[in-house]
């Protein structure tokens, strides 16, 4: 059964995972709230059990600055040494921008939904 974790600026939730993993970002990725959310998404990774895909879902999020970029790019990172696929569900098109502006486009699996 996928795990599900809710990322919400006040208080992120943190669940143990097996599978496939499904993180929801809840609100903006940006300096006020990256630090919750990059916690977060930091301890899904670090309770990843063997090689699996992490998909942070991001419908419920519509702005993300370079803080908000910079800690996907950081849980990529940390993902991709422990075999982890970080995918981006559902982007904003700005978000989309930011990767593309960035250069950081190729470096993430994108789906729709």
């Amino acid at each position: 059964m996928p795990a599900e974790h809710d990322a919400r600026p006040s208080r992120p939730a943190d669940e143990g995972i097996t599978g496939r993993n499904v993180f929801r970002v809840v609100g903006e990725l940006d300096l006020d709230h990256v630090r919750a959310v990059d916690e977060a998404l930091l301890a899904v990774l670090a309770d990843g059990d063997g090689p699996t895909e992490i998909v942070v879902d991001l419908s419920n999020s519509s702005f993300c600055d370079s803080s908000g970029l910079n800690a996907l790019l950081r849980a990529r990172e940390l993902g991709l040494r422990a075999g982890h696929t970080l995918v981006l569900a559902a982007p904003s098109h700005r978000l989309l921008r930011l990767l593309h502006l960035t250069g950081s486009a190729d470096l993430f699996p994108v789906r729709s939904a």
